[in-house]
């Protein structure tokens, strides 16, 4: 096997034979998969697929008990150094965040610029109008001091976003990010995140049930199923119904 410096530099993932468990549940059973730098992959399947766990993998925050992953060229199989996560920004599911909670939207956002000069550094005038500059560009401008927990879900999703790009990553990872939002907050939200994909030409991988706008979005879909690789390709000839009714059978899928 070759070693990660080995791999070809426009390879920005590299998963091999990934085996993820969780005391008796194993979550990955051994998967493979490369991603090359500037792609945006679209990560569907049912329930309990692995979809998240993968982006755990990937995020260098799984304990793989066997398997080998490689990210931007460095060996992140037992464990990722924080250098190196700095530069993967992260959009988890919409949390319910206790209205209480006395942290504001900027301080949410400016946490990304933390994770990019260390959290025990200030942030410098330049982090601090990045800051500024995705708080306006993903529309919260008049919002900045309000505190995160009085936000719609959309709201609290834009904010998300910001922080994770506010990090400059060289890879983003979404999980479900449109979940729970309706339908302009989503189209909202999958705009921004095009935008920044394009722009930054990140490597962006996206967990989704909604297979219409994947199939509109990522330049290729990996399909997953009982926590192995089911099927992957363009997202136009593996996103069709009846690959879909195998794939989901009878528990649907999220449009």
């Amino acid at each position: 096997m070759r070693s990660a410096n080995e791999q070809n530099p426009p390879v920005a993932i590299f998963v091999t034979n990934a085996v993820v468990a969780y005391r008796e549940d194993v979550a990955l059973r051994g998967v493979s998969l490369a991603v090359p730098r500037g792609e945006w992959l679209g990560i569907l399947g049912p329930n309990g697929a692995g979809k998240t766990t993968l982006l755990t993998v990937v995020n260098g925050l799984g304990r793989l008990l066997r398997g080998r992953a490689c990210v931007l060229g460095r060996d992140i199989s037992r464990g990722c150094p924080a250098a190196l996560r700095r530069r993967i920004g992260y959009v988890p599911q919409g949390l319910r965040i206790d209205p209480r909670m006395p942290i504001s939207v900027r301080d949410v956002v400016r946490l990304g610029a933390c994770g990019r000069v260390g959290l025990l550094r200030r942030p410098r005038p330049a982090d601090e109008r990045l800051v500024d500059f995705w708080i306006e560009r993903v529309g919260l401008g008049a919002l900045a001091g309000r505190p995160i927990g009085h936000l719609s879900g959309g709201e609290q999703q834009r904010a998300a976003l910001a922080r994770a790009l506010v990090q400059e990553p060289e890879i983003l990872l979404l999980d479900e990010p449109t979940t729970g939002l309706d339908r302009v907050s989503r189209e909202e939200i999958l705009e921004l995140i095009r935008s920044a994909h394009r722009e930054r030409g990140m490597t962006t991988l996206m967990v989704t049930h909604a297979h219409r706008k994947a199939a509109a979005l990522c330049d290729r879909v990996v399909l997953m199923k009982e926590g192995r690789l089911w099927a992957e390709g363009p997202a136009a000839a593996l996103l069709r119904e009846e690959v879909l009714d195998r794939l989901y059978g009878a528990e649907g899928d999220g449009g």
